[in-house]
């Protein structure tokens, strides 16, 4: 039995139609996304659990520059820097003074709402001692406490978002490549 095949004329309002019920899913796809990042947003903000990180080696330490008026000068521990999926960067600061003295934070900013908090400090046999004023703080930029800022600022955060992922953070911290130098470029 043979089977003969009609072939249909080419219509340009087949292909207009076509193409009307391709951008007719798009913006349904598009409206679907839309509504869940709409949700999001009013989602209120949970905080997920931590683990606080090993102490800190001194080969892993990342220095960054605070201000010539800096009493003191700081680093991050590159091993102990992460951004959770709650938004929060977490890392390991290390303060040292002239004097010998050194304190190590495990903390973490927030950048959405420009505030940190402090987890844990460092003990001098690498145990770690919960901080007793575990909550979020507004980021201060005045001249005494500005590492967080200049954390905040510089390296991790761009119009109160996450500018990156970890590894590019401490690549602009390792070469002192500052976001808003980045910007200017």
């Amino acid at each position: 039995m043979l089977m003969k095949f009609r072939f249909m004329p080419f219509r340009p309002s087949s292909l207009i139609a076509f193409a009307v019920l391709l951008g007719a899913i798009g913006v349904a796809q598009s409206q679907s996304q839309f509504e869940e990042d709409f949700e999001d947003e009013h989602k209120p903000w949970q905080e997920i659990a931590i683990q606080l990180p090993a102490a800190p080696q001194a080969a892993n330490l990342l220095p960054f520059y605070v201000s010539a008026t800096a009493t003191q000068s700081f680093a991050i521990d590159a091993k102990s820097l992460t951004v959770g999926s709650d938004g929060v960067i977490r890392y390991t600061l290390v303060a040292d003074s002239p004097g010998g003295a050194k304190n190590i934070s495990y903390e973490g900013i927030r950048c959405r709402s420009f505030e940190k908090k402090i987890y844990a400090f460092g003990q001098a046999d690498g145990s770690w001692s919960r901080s007793r004023r575990d909550q979020w703080e507004r980021i201060a930029q005045n001249a005494a406490n500005r590492q967080h800022a200049i954390l905040a600022k510089d390296y991790f955060c761009q119009s109160l978002t996450v500018a990156d992922n970890a590894e590019k953070m401490l690549e602009r911290i390792r070469w002192q490549q500052p976001l808003t130098q980045q910007l200017g470029e």
